[in-house]
């Protein structure tokens, strides 16, 4: 049986959020695997944060704490370094030339 606590006791668990883009003053983060998006105070968020950022950010019942959020950049680099090799990857099976249909 999965029993969650709740109220003072209830411990935050760290989940990953990247920065999606800025608008302004406002930061679009999305959570990192169910993809739920949400806007952000520039201002609430660590510094140096900027788009493509990952965040380590405590959340308790499903509720972020920005204030206590992190960067973690070799999260980041990590992500980085997975994508280009996915498109190596891509660009190494690609034919090239023209599509025919």
């Amino acid at each position: 049986m999965n029993v969650r606590r709740q109220g003072p006791d209830a411990v935050p668990k760290d989940v990953i959020w990247v920065v999606d883009r800025m608008e302004g003053a406002i930061a679009v983060l999305v959570r990192d695997g169910d993809e739920r998006a949400e806007d952000v105070s520039v201002e609430a968020l660590p510094g140096g944060s900027r788009e493509g950022s990952v965040l380590r950010v405590p959340e308790l019942d499903g509720r972020p704490d920005w204030t206590a959020a992190v960067l973690d950049e070799d999260a980041r680099d990590a992500r980085l370094r997975e994508a280009e090799e996915v498109l190596e990857r891509l660009r190494r099976r690609d034919p090239g030339g023209d599509i025919e249909l």
